[in-house]
This record gives C-alpha cells, structure tokens and sequence, in this order.
C-alpha cells in the first residue's frame, strides 16, 4: 500500500511520545503531533491525515499553497517558517496557525492582513533559545517585550511560544535551551492567562527531551515522512 511506511512511522513516533510524557509524568494527550510535510506531496499529507494526524505544519507559503488547494480544510495548517512581511497577506489567509512571529513587526501586519479579512489569527512567539545567528527568532533577552507589545493587537491570538533545538548532538546544550524556553513559556503565560497554552518545542530528533522538559507541541517531519525531497 502506498505510504504505508508513514502509517510505521506514525505508530513510531506516537510510541515515543507517549513514553516521553510518561518519563515526565505527563499524559500522552496532552501533547500534539504536527506532522512537518515540507516537500512532500499532497497525497503524503491526506495519508497522514488518514492515519490520524491531525496537524500539518508547512515552511514555505509557494509549497503550500498547492496542497491547501488540493486538501482543504482536512487539517489544522501551521505556518512553522520564517514569514516575510511580504507574505504575510497570503500566510494570514491560508494557514490557522502562524508559529514563526520573531518581531512586532511581523505581528504588526499579521494584525492588519487579519483585520482586512475579520480573521483572527492564533500565533506563537518564535524564540533563538539558543542564540544562533544562522537561525530566526527573537533573543530570550527581548521576548518578553515582544510578547507585551503583541498581545493586545486586536486580531491576533496569541497561544505561546515556540523554538528550534541548538543544532548540536550535546543533549545536555539541548535541554538547557529548552528549560530557558520554558521558563519564558511560563513568565508569558503568567502575563497573558490560560490562552497562552501552547509550547511547540522539539523536532524529529530532539522531540523526546522537549517533552520531558514542558512541550506540548512537536513539529515531526522527517521521522514521519522520511528525508526531504528537495
């Protein structure tokens, strides 16, 4: 049968996650599954779906607007890449999600394309916990500032915070960026209430320790759909 090996996959990783949120005396429920589809077909995405994802998340507006196309409304779509503002317009009308918000003025005009449109728009605060150049996001140092000026724009809704791991094999830089991440999570939430709910931390292989240190949101692609086609 035709992607059947993400049906494999899937069972995998939910394994996994379920072991990891035990770890963290956590339940399993509590932490939602995006399944990454960057660069794989329509059809991969409609077979996770069918096999019970319930969260696509895509990096690129051009990539995914073909599939929204294509698949509809078959799942929650986030948007998990860098948005420029010139493409802000386009990600505000197709995706329910936007996780990649690193400066007020990316929020600023996420804002004002959702007013234009009477959307309002759940977004994340993307955060460089671990303060790479190479990545986007917003320093630790400055988020908070961030998440005060953004949360009272009239369309937005904002849900929490979301980071990508150090790029290093070193578990412990990757935990230490995580718990950071966390505590930021929790000074947001404090601020905002219970709306501020989401912490999306962890990928294909880092999702395990993200779990155990807070997340409830991990972002799977590679581990679910297999390498990437581009």
């Amino acid at each position: 049968m035709m992607f059947e090996y993400i049906k494999e996959n899937l069972e995998l990783i939910i394994e996994k996650i379920a072991g990891a949120a035990r770890r963290a005396g956590r339940s399993p429920e509590d932490i939602t599954l995006v399944a990454v589809s960057k660069t794989h077909p329509a059809e991969a995405i409609e077979a996770a779906v069918k096999f019970g994802v319930t969260d696509i998340g895509e990096s690129r507006i051009q990539e995914a607007e073909p599939k929204l196309e294509t698949l509809g409304n078959i799942a929650r779509w986030h948007m998990i890449g860098h948005l420029q503002t010139n493409k802000v317009k386009k990600a505000v009308a197709a995706f329910d999600i936007i996780q990649s918000v690193d400066s007020l003025k990316l929020a600023t005009e996420i804002d004002r394309h959702a007013g234009q449109i009477g959307k309002k728009i759940k977004c994340l605060i993307e955060i460089n916990s671990a303060g790479e150049v190479a990545k986007s996001g917003i320093s630790l140092n400055n988020a908070m500032d961030l998440i005060q000026n953004t949360k009272d724009l009239e369309n937005i809704q904002l849900k929490g915070i979301m980071t990508i791991g150090p790029l290093t094999d070193d578990g412990q830089l990757i935990r230490d960026a995580f718990r950071k991440t966390r505590k930021l999570f929790e000074q947001g939430r404090s601020l905002i209430g219970d709306q501020f709910d989401i912490l999306s931390i962890g990928m294909s292989d880092d999702f395990e320790i993200a779990i155990e240190e807070g997340s409830n949101m991990v972002r799977i692609g590679t581990a679910i759909f297999g390498q990437r086609k581009i």
